[in-house]
């Protein structure tokens, strides 16, 4: 869902915290459960979860640029252990991006490496009872 996209934040959250299950939009695994995480409105620029293709025309050796999505609404973890199932990239720019464990299909989120915090995107994820 793209933040262009109408998010009923009203619907999902309850005394600030995740009013349903978290899930990942692909295989269905269940990455947090009911009120263990908070919600926050924050910007960041998460990259997209599909990336271009390296063009012929591009700078040779010079890594391609990723392409990314501007997104607000974060359910924030303080202790990578809430999560029931997470993977995580290896570290880019102080930044580890979040993925589901099972399917490997994200990121749906991003650890912060200098305050130790989990953020997981409203947009990249589903909510279900």
């Amino acid at each position: 869902m793209s933040e262009s996209q109408m998010l009923d934040v009203v619907e999902l959250v309850e005394n600030e915290k995740n009013k349903t299950n978290v899930k990942c939009t692909h295989c269905d695994s269940l990455i947090l459960k009911p009120a263990t995480a908070d919600y926050v409105e924050s910007e960041f620029d998460l990259p997209e979860p599909q990336q271009k293709r390296r063009q012929s025309s591009d700078p040779v050796g010079e890594p391609a640029p990723f392409t990314c999505e501007k997104l607000k609404h974060f359910w924030v973890v303080s202790d990578m252990f809430t999560f029931e199932n997470i993977g995580f990239s290896h570290t880019v720019d102080k930044t580890k991006y979040l993925i589901c464990a099972d399917c490997e299909i994200g990121p749906v989120g991003y650890h912060d490496l200098q305050t130790k915090r989990c953020y997981i995107a409203l947009q990249r994820v589903k909510h279900t009872a």
